[in-house]
């Protein structure tokens, strides 16, 4: 049974990279205002981080599971099911907070937003050989673009969504973030100005970059049909990522980052 009052559950997912899960763990550690639960879901084939958590004093907010799952979005899951606060949201291991008043910041604006379903806003990734903010309001109509501007490291969800939404779809690999934003587009939220979040370099969804294009041009059309427009915006995203990985296309790139155009 949730609680009445918001609060917030960070749920971390880690697979075999204890270095990565400590940096995250430092992160949520060094915040002003601590979360009402910290749950780790350790699918690792070692027990490596298994041992460090039983180890090591860890606070009362942290709590954890090690066993093997079945992928990201199996994990994902777990989190949520174990979940017990009102509000929760999702920072793997690698990601950290920008901001260590992050959750004094999240919870004012759903106490000033009674209305709202969810939360995101601005993120720092590394993209062009640099550190980058990016990300701008959600857009329904523009869901053909993807998780553009968009990562669900920022996306602060009422809980109450995935009991009417369902949970994430374990069958997708790499876009089941992206399948749940098209389930949840019509959710009222509020876009944060600020760069709350940096996530960790080397995710799956950029290491795997085209074939996330696949996967979200499949799951845009599951949900809304084809779109004359979601070609277009393919196209131009698999010129682009050929293009960064040039000199030229990084040059190209350190020009609009100083121009302030990410976004674009």
């Amino acid at each position: 049974m949730l609680i009445q009052n918001n609060t917030i559950s960070i749920i971390t997912i880690c697979y075999n990279n204890l270095p990565e899960l400590l940096h995250t763990i430092k992160s949520v550690d060094n915040l002003n205002t601590k979360p009402f639960e910290h749950i780790i879901i350790d699918g690792s084939l070692n027990r490596e981080i298994k041992n460090y958590l039983q180890s090591t004093p860890q606070p009362v907010y942290r709590k954890w599971i090690c066993e093997q799952d079945n992928g990201i979005g199996d994990a994902f899951n777990k989190g949520i099911k174990n979940a017990t606060a009102t509000i929760l949201v999702m920072l793997n291991s690698g990601d950290e907070f920008c901001n260590k008043n992050i959750l004094n910041i999240v919870l004012k604006t759903f106490d000033n937003n009674k209305n709202i379903s969810w939360i995101h806003s601005k993120y720092k990734l590394f993209r062009g050989n640099k550190w980058v903010e990016i990300g701008k309001p959600f857009e329904a109509k523009k869901l053909y673009r993807g998780m553009r501007s968009l990562c669900h490291q920022t996306m602060f969800i009422k809980k109450e969504l995935h009991h009417k939404y369902g949970l994430y779809n374990a069958q997708e690999k790499i876009g089941m973030d992206y399948d749940f934003v098209c389930r949840i587009y019509n959710e009222p939220y509020v876009f944060i100005e600020e760069t709350l979040v940096q996530f960790a370099p080397n995710g799956i969804s950029g290491t795997q970059y085209l074939q996330s294009l696949q996967d979200a041009k499949r799951i845009y059309e599951k949900h809304f049909g084809k779109s004359i427009w979601l070609q277009f915006w393919q196209i131009r995203l698999k010129f682009l990522h050929y293009l960064l990985q040039s000199p030229i296309g990084n040059f190209l790139y350190s020009i609009k980052a100083k121009l302030k155009l990410e976004n674009m």
